[in-house]
């Protein structure tokens, strides 16, 4: 994808509210040229629109890239999303995703102006091999919550801890197969005998805020969780006995349904039902459309990455947590980064002075829903090296909890088009074991062609039938 023409308006700034629920069809106008198809008669939610497929399909699309592909190096002025080399030079730690020294550049990687590597996995994180998890046993269900799920008034706080000091003590070790597994509240993460690490939290959590009444069922192996908001409409969740998310259903007052996320799907040749490794992939668009910075890019080109195609064909749909734990597999999206917001050490809250931060990428974000209701983002959080692993997960993905509920809550960016997932320091931007603000970032990546194998959504049933369960 090239630069966005400059006949692209600017996109419509989101209003800030403080907790009321969204509103249908909140966002704004997309930019001009995006086409909308009508509305169904009668139908009263927007009709999604196929994926965008405005840029043209890269060399070798269709397959695996050939070997000893190239990706092409980025246009002049693209310095800024080029990673910066270690400031110390020191390499970080192993395990932590970066190759040690003198090791030749992965394929698919170009120079970077320092000396250093510039790779393009996601979250803008060096190219390095991650050997498979060793074990494929299923990842463990997170913990339930230690109370019945409640409603939260708007802009209130959660209970439970707010720093890491506030529950490190309370963390428990076990070992389950060779692998290490840590369960703390509201998290399990475990350790694979490989290096990697994985994180698993309850997603119900960020739909407590503004609810009129939390419902819960449980219908054979399955547990249904009905939020309903004050507007009457409902926000169902779907988990299997294996704490899964099955599926993510928004009702709206007439009892017209959209699903949102079909987690369904299962492809038995994956690790664990969990991980899928892939060829990387042929970038054909330019480093700087490919990972955006979120503190440089324009309005239009922020709108536009939430809309950008894969970078190539999408071989098959991927669960919900393919994508989660499989970073060939999200490497195949674009990614926009945000690393200025500054978070006191230990805590994943947001100060309110650093939240306006989040506007450009809300208002991106609520066009591409309002445009398309089955849109789907993963929110992503990272750390730099310092500290130990295993709080450094935890912290990102609280973090990336954090920037979710308030893209929601401030912003009103609909909850249920979103999902949110830690990554530690296992992606790291600048190789350096020491502090780094570039490091500790979050990242949004739009994933609904990965949910849907690249196909356009259908649009919403006829008023009174509902899809199928």
């Amino acid at each position: 994808m090239g630069p966005a023409p400059s006949a692209t308006p600017q996109p419509t700034p989101t209003p800030s509210p403080t907790g009321a629920p969204p509103a249908s069809g909140r966002g704004g106008p997309p930019p001009a040229g995006a086409v909308t198809p009508p509305p169904p008669a009668g139908a009263g939610t927007a009709t999604p629109s196929p994926s965008p497929t405005g840029a043209p399909p890269p060399s070798g699309r269709g397959g695996p890239p050939p070997t000893g592909a190239v990706t092409p190096p980025p246009p002049a002025g693209a310095g800024t999303a080029t990673p910066s080399p270690s400031p110390t030079g020191a390499p970080p730690p192993p395990g932590r995703g970066g190759p040690p020294p003198g090791t030749p550049l992965a394929p698919n990687t170009t120079p970077a102006p320092g000396g250093g590597q510039t790779a393009l996995p996601p979250g803008g994180g060096p190219l390095a091999h991650h050997p498979p998890p060793t074990s494929t046993a299923p990842l463990p269900a997170a913990p339930p919550p230690a109370q019945a799920l409640a409603p939260i008034a708007p802009g209130a706080p959660a209970p439970g801890p707010r720093r890491m000091e506030d529950f490190r003590g309370a963390r428990q070790e076990s070992d389950q197969g060779g692998r290490k597994v840590f369960t703390e509240p509201g998290r399990v993460i475990v350790v694979d005998p490989s290096g990697q690490s994985f994180i698993r939290h309850n997603e119900e959590d960020r739909f407590r805020y503004g609810a009129r009444d939390i419902q819960t069922q449980q219908v054979g192996n399955d547990t249904r969780t009905i939020v309903i908001r004050p507007d009457g409409s409902q926000i169902i969740t779907v988990v299997g006995r294996d704490g899964q998310l099955m599926r993510r259903i928004r009702r709206d007052r007439e009892g017209r349904e959209i699903i949102i996320i079909d987690n369904t799907y299962r492809d038995p040749l994956a690790v664990g039902g969990f991980y899928v490794e892939l060829p990387p992939p042929v970038i054909g668009i330019p480093y700087d459309r490919y990972i955006v910075e979120a503190d440089e890019a324009p309005p239009d080109v922020i709108y536009e990455t939430m809309e950008a195609p894969p970078v190539q064909r999408i071989e098959r749909r991927y669960s919900l947590d393919e994508i989660r734990y499989s970073p060939s597999v999200r490497a195949l999206m674009p990614s926009i980064d945000l690393n200025s917001i500054n978070f006191e050490t230990g805590s994943w809250e947001i100060p309110p002075d650093q939240a306006a931060k989040l506007q450009s990428i809300a208002d991106g974000l609520n066009q591409a829903i309002a445009r398309n209701p089955r849109e789907v983002f993963l929110i992503e959080g990272h750390t730099d090296a310092v500290g130990n692993d295993v709080d450094n997960l935890s912290l990102s993905d609280r973090r990336a909890q954090s920037a979710a509920e308030l893209l929601t809550q401030q912003f009103g960016v609909p909850a249920e088009n979103l999902t949110s997932q830690g990554y530690g320091s296992q992606y790291l931007k600048e190789q350096t074991s020491g502090p780094s603000r570039i490091n500790r970032r979050v990242t949004v990546r739009r994933i609904t062609p990965l949910l849907n194998g690249g196909t356009a959504s259908l649009p919403p049933p006829p008023p009174g039938i509902a899809p199928p369960r």
